[in-house]
């Protein structure tokens, strides 16, 4: 049974940083490109980076390129999305999907595998 288990989230103030992980179990980690979604309420759920099965070719969302960074540890069976800079806007579950290719990761409905995600709250 696939299980991705986020943690990380928190309350923050607005400039500050926080490190989410997502710990994968049941699958080939490595056999899986890996990403982060975000859903805020009354909003769609939307797409915030992936990376490629080795760790490269990250791909970002407009809105958080340059202040977010996806990473994952093949070894540990873990992908990381370090948030600095957080804002307001970046309030949102942010979930962990593993996804057979990085294009899929692109497409919510394509995904293949959810975590249950994990609260971000970023405060003015």
């Amino acid at each position: 049974q696939v299980q991705l288990v986020e943690s990380g989230g928190g309350l923050v103030q607005a400039g500050d940083s926080l490190r989410l992980s997502c710990a994968a179990s049941g699958l080939s980690f490595s056999s899986y490109a890996m990403g982060w979604f975000r859903q805020a309420p009354g909003k769609e759920r939307q797409f915030v980076a992936v990376v490629n099965y080795s760790g490269g070719a990250p791909v970002y969302a407009d809105s958080v390129k340059g202040r977010f960074t996806i990473s994952r540890d093949n070894a540990k069976n873990t992908v990381f999305l370090q948030m600095d800079s957080l804002k307001p806007e970046d309030t949102a579950r942010y979930y962990c999907a593993a996804c057979r290719t990085r294009n899929i990761c692109l497409n919510e409905y394509a995904v293949n595998y959810w975590g249950q995600g994990t609260q971000v709250t970023v405060s003015s």
